[in-house]
C-alpha cells in the first residue's frame, strides 16, 4: 500500500492538526489553580478524557462548545471545587484559540495539491470555523459531530462522511483517513473498512493523554510522528516513480 494510492485524505482536526492537547490544558488553568491541582499534564488530560468520553456517550447531540462547559463543570466537582458558570463557559468556547501544530498548515498546502481534503471532526461548526484560519487550507468537505448528531468513536460518523463522499463521486477505496486518535478514530475507521494513517503526535509518550485506550486489536496502514512527516513520504513515494 502506498500513499499514492488514494485521492482523499480525510482528518481528524483536534490533536492531528491542531494541539489540542496544549489547548485543552491551557483552558483547564483557571480550574486548576482555583482547585490546587499540581497533577502531572498528562494525569490531569487523563481525567478529562474520561469525563469527556462518558459525556460524549450519554449526550451525543450537545454541541461540542456545550459539552466541554458540562465536562469542566464535573471536573471542578471532581477536584473538590464549585462548578463556575463563567469558568466552564470560558472552556467550552476557547476551542478556536487552540494552536495548530508547527508543521500543520505547511504540510496541508503541500497535501492539497494531490488530494482532496476532507474534515471529519468531534466539535460543532461555530467551534471548527474558529478554527478554519488557523489550518492553512480550505477543505472540500467538512462534516462535524454536530451533523452527525453523534461523536466519534460511534461509527455512524464515519458512515455519515462515506454517504456523502459517495455523492461526490468518492469511493471507499479512494479515502485514507489520517487521525492521531486510536481510540476516536482508527478504531472505528477498521469498522467501517478505512484505510488509515496514524499520526503519533505524542511520540511515544507513556498513556493516551486526552484521549481514553483504544481497543486492543486497533489497527492502521502508516505510522507518522508528524504530518511534516507524511507529507515528506508522500514526497520520497513521488520521487521513486
Amino acid at each position: 500500500m502506498r500513499l499514492h494510492d488514494f485521492r482523499v485524505l480525510s482528518f481528524d482536526c483536534y490533536g492531528t492538526l491542531i494541539d489540542w492537547e496544549s489547548g485543552l490544558f491551557a483552558a483547564l488553568q483557571p480550574l486548576l489553580v482555583r482547585a490546587r491541582i499540581t497533577q502531572p499534564r498528562d494525569e490531569v488530560l487523563a481525567t478529562f478524557a474520561a469525563h469527556e468520553s462518558r459525556q460524549e456517550a450519554a449526550t451525543p447531540a450537545l454541541p461540542y462548545s456545550a459539552l466541554l462547559a458540562e465536562v469542566q463543570a464535573q471536573l471542578a466537582r471532581t477536584w473538590g471545587v464549585a462548578p463556575d458558570a463563567a469558568e466552564s463557559a470560558a472552556f467550552g468556547a476557547s476551542v478556536g484559540s487552540w494552536p495548530a501544530f508547527d508543521d500543520t498548515a505547511v504540510a496541508l498546502q503541500y497535501l492539497q495539491r494531490h488530494y482532496k481534503l476532507v474534515i471529519l471532526s468531534n466539535v460543532d461548526r461555530t467551534s471548527f470555523a474558529a478554527t478554519s484560519p488557523r489550518l492553512g487550507v480550505a477543505f472540500d468537505a467538512v462534516f462535524t459531530a454536530q451533523d452527525v448528531g453523534f461523536y466519534k468513536p460511534d461509527r455512524r460518523n464515519f458512515a455519515y462522511m462515506l454517504e456523502r463522499l459517495a455523492t461526490m463521486g468518492i469511493a471507499r477505496s479512494d479515502i485514507l483517513h489520517t487521525a492521531q486518535s486510536l481510540f476516536h478514530d482508527h478504531a472505528p475507521a477498521n469498522l467501517v473498512g478505512l484505510a488509515s494513517a496514524w499520526i503519533d503526535r505524542r511520540g511515544g509518550a507513556a498513556g493516551w493523554g486526552a484521549t481514553s485506550p483504544p481497543p486492543t486489536d486497533v489497527r492502521y496502514d502508516f505510522r507518522f510522528h508528524s504530518m511534516a512527516e507524511m507529507a515528506a513520504a508522500h514526497q520520497a513515494e513521488s520521487s521513486a516513480t
